[in-house]
């Protein structure tokens, strides 16, 4: 089965052969928002099929890119050169020899897909071929991953281990994060065990991992100042068997460590008794603020601490909130309820540097305090949790790998073919443009286009649900109720052909259209079934538009409300006239998917876009 999901509802572009899922990073925690002009060049799609092991993507403007292989893990590393993500980060895990297929920023300049391969496992970089479809859509076919020989696999990238019998390393330590409450060590491979010794002087903390190796991409030394850790250094204490340490430096009068490992995998390292925060302003002696029920809590501070890691938000009663992305400011926001802004507080300032780009705080209402926060580029909002009750952490993660800006010799160039023109663009196999009939008695000429079709199913939903035949039936009826109502209304695609975006964008400009209504079914990962909904698309001259048919649908259909959104799709920003494109619902929602395979529901959905159609005209419906 094909795994494709919607990168993002604003980055869809219907050039791609199928709909592409949005994944929201499997846990909704691990976000990357890029505040990005509205003219860069931007990564619009992608998909991963597991079947084939081939990779496509398509960008809005040509792109070259450049690829890498890097071990330890192994992975294949694309970069986009002058692409811009514009929308959170996203991971894709798969089982089998391809672990998971990551999204993100590499930097301002460019957009980064990791394919990351199991432990164990590699590909021939000499096998990878890469092909431009075109400028702007690429396929990366991959070999088929091969296990690595028993004495490669088990060899330790630091001092040269290799394997010997049961002395092979099965763990292999990928990295070290310091939490609100512990610390977290990211692993490869097994459960290993785990000895915790301290120092007699009080002084440091080992923790030993037996048959553990490092990466070479994991941090060896790392600043903490929290938790009454000041320092984390990792080493490998032996080779054979390999045994990799964890040395914390601590304050004398800390408590000790313990240490497990944890059934998601990595290890957790957690004091065995409370410990302050070593950045907490706070004494230690000072007693917990007292709790006055009904009073609303004060948010005092608000501050970038723990070198730049957390923003944390501190009050003087205890803190109810909810965490999200705001839609409608594309910015991370937390809303703390029964809650005051403290007559002076204010947030950070905010450097060059920072991963905040942008913070804002208003009160919303009498009871409500707001905190937006747009990280900077690159930066992931990685989870938001209460070391205490009047205390939020939201945790800020810098997005580029590790291995990224480290030199690492185990590094395979992968040649990449010079991207093909595209002005003009290459002539692809398709359906004619159809004829355009000559507009008589000055009536408006409406374009109604049909998303996908032929080869291209579109998404495809619960049951096999297809959004290319769903769309066609709504576009047809459309047509037919404008015609009835004295609008010439000309139909992109009248059957189920294969039609490339260029010719429906030529046919609306050689039909001198009033207005373009483009007509698809959304969709998101099948493990989302609850997301369902009507979502409205418009670039420049189409927002009018796009909210008196929005209204028009959800006044006729009763369907969720998500939204009317800017988006750059390809034929919005290439039509001249107001043009839309209109989401009728979610092919993997449970609601949604019911109804749009219901023939009668289509045609409410059908009576109710012609209505809007025909309100923005002047006409009656």
């Amino acid at each position: 089965m094909k795994c494709s999901w919607l990168m993002s509802s604003f980055l869809r572009n219907r050039r791609d052969t199928v709909k592409h899922f949005p994944h929201f990073l499997l846990t909704a925690t691990s976000l990357l928002l890029l505040a990005a002009p509205a003219h860069a060049s931007r990564l619009e799609s992608w998909r991963f099929d597991t079947n084939s092991n081939q990779l496509e993507f398509t960008t809005d403007e040509d792109v070259q890119p450049r690829a890498q292989l890097i071990s330890d893990p192994t992975r294949l590393v694309i970069d986009l050169p002058g692409i811009v993500l514009g929308r959170p980060a996203s991971t894709q895990s798969y089982s089998g020899a391809i672990r998971s297929v990551r999204l993100g920023q590499f930097d301002r300049g460019a957009a980064r897909l990791v394919v990351e391969l199991a432990p164990g496992y590699t590909i021939d970089p000499n096998q990878v071929r890469f092909r431009g479809l075109t400028a702007r859509q690429w396929t990366v076919q991959l070999p088929t991953p091969q296990l690595l020989p028993a004495d490669a696999a088990s060899a330790s990238p630091v001092g040269g281990v290799s394997g010997n019998g049961n002395q092979a390393s099965s763990t292999q330590i990928q990295g070290v994060q310091v939490t609100p409450d512990g610390i977290f060590v990211r692993t490869n491979g097994g459960s290993p065990d785990l000895e915790v010794r301290r120092s007699s002087d009080r002084s440091q903390i080992t923790v030993d991992v037996q048959g553990a190796t490092l990466a070479l991409s994991a941090t060896r030394n790392l600043l903490v100042n929290r938790l009454g850790v000041s320092r984390i250094t990792l080493s490998q204490l032996q080779a054979s068997p390999p045994i990799a340490r964890l040395t914390l430096n601590v304050d004398r009068s800390s408590p000790d460590w313990q240490a497990t490992t944890s059934s998601s995998g990595g290890l957790v390292l957690l004091p065995s008794g409370n410990v302050a925060s070593g950045t907490d302003s706070r004494p230690s002696s000072s007693p917990p603020p007292l709790f006055r029920p009904g009073a609303l809590a004060t948010i005092e501070s608000v501050a970038l601490e723990n070198n730049d890691t957390q923003l944390v938000i501190r009050a003087n009663q205890p803190l109810k909130y909810s965490t999200g992305w705001d839609r409608a400011t594309g910015t991370y926001r937390v809303t703390v309820n029964s809650a005051q802004l403290a007559k002076n507080v204010k947030g950070p300032q905010l450097e060059a540097s920072s991963p905040v780009l942008k913070l804002r705080l208003r009160q919303e209402t009498a009871n409500t305090a707001v905190i937006l926060v747009t990280p900077a580029s690159g930066v992931l909002i990685n989870d938001t949790n209460q070391p205490n009750q009047q205390t939020l952490a939201l945790q800020l993660q810098r997005s580029r790998l590790p291995i990224a800006s480290l030199p690492n010799p185990s590094t395979a160039s992968i040649p990449v073919p010079n991207a093909p023109r595209t002005d003009p663009l290459p002539p692809r196999s398709t359906a004619p443009i159809p004829d355009v009939p000559r507009a008589t008695n000055g009536r408006p000429v409406v374009i109604i286009d049909p998303g996908h079709g032929g080869p291209d199913p579109g998404a495809i939903g619960i049951g096999g649900l297809q959004e290319k035949g769903i769309v066609l039936d709504i576009g047809q009826k459309v047509a037919a109720m404008l015609e009835q109502q004295g609008i010439q209304a000309i139909i992109t695609r009248p059957d189920d052909r294969d039609l490339d975006l260029e010719p429906r964008v030529q046919l609306a400009e050689r039909a001198n259209a009033t207005v373009f209504v483009s007509i698809h079914a959304n969709s998101i990962n099948l493990s989302r079934q609850d997301i369902s909904g009507l979502e409205t698309y418009y670039y420049q001259s189409g927002l009018n538009l796009a909210r008196v048919i929005h209204q028009s649908v959800l006044e006729g259909t009763g369907i969720q409300d998500r939204g009317v959104r800017s988006a750059r799709f390809y034929v919005l920003r290439k039509t001249s006239m107001p043009s839309v494109l209109v989401e009728v619902g979610f092919v993997t929602g449970r609601d949604d998917a019911a109804k749009l395979s219901d023939a009668n529901y289509r045609s409410r959905m059908a009576t109710a876009i012609a209505r809007g159609i025909l309100r923005y005209l002047g006409r009656s419906s």
